[in-house]
């Protein structure tokens, strides 16, 4: 398992931690698993998909991270910025109309 890039600026919730795995060359998957204990899978771990990132290294400007929103856990979807992100995942919420006067 390797471990969270330098640049992941989220803590964990509480009850929350986060897994990364290997899912490409130079990308990895970021989990959150939920360690509470449910009875309809007969105590197994709850996990659900954070999102991807992606590890660059160029000689000019060093190591960097892109950072994937989800489409599922095995399809990457679009860039996102990883300030615009949530601790539980990297979606975008998208709000529309009348959402948008209340935010």
């Amino acid at each position: 398992m390797t471990e969270l890039p330098p640049d992941f600026i989220h803590e964990a919730p509480k009850g929350f931690r986060y897994r990364t795995a290997h899912f490409r060359a130079n990308t990895i998957s970021i989990w959150c698993d939920n360690l509470n204990s449910y009875s309809y899978n007969n105590g197994a771990r709850v996990s659900t998909i954070w999102g991807f990132c992606k590890r660059t290294t160029t000689k000019k400007r060093g190591t960097e991270s892109t950072y994937y929103a989800p489409i599922n856990s095995t399809k990457i979807g679009a860039v996102v910025d990883i300030n615009s992100t949530r601790p539980l995942t990297a979606m975008q919420i998208k709000r529309t109309g009348l959402e948008l006067l209340w935010m």
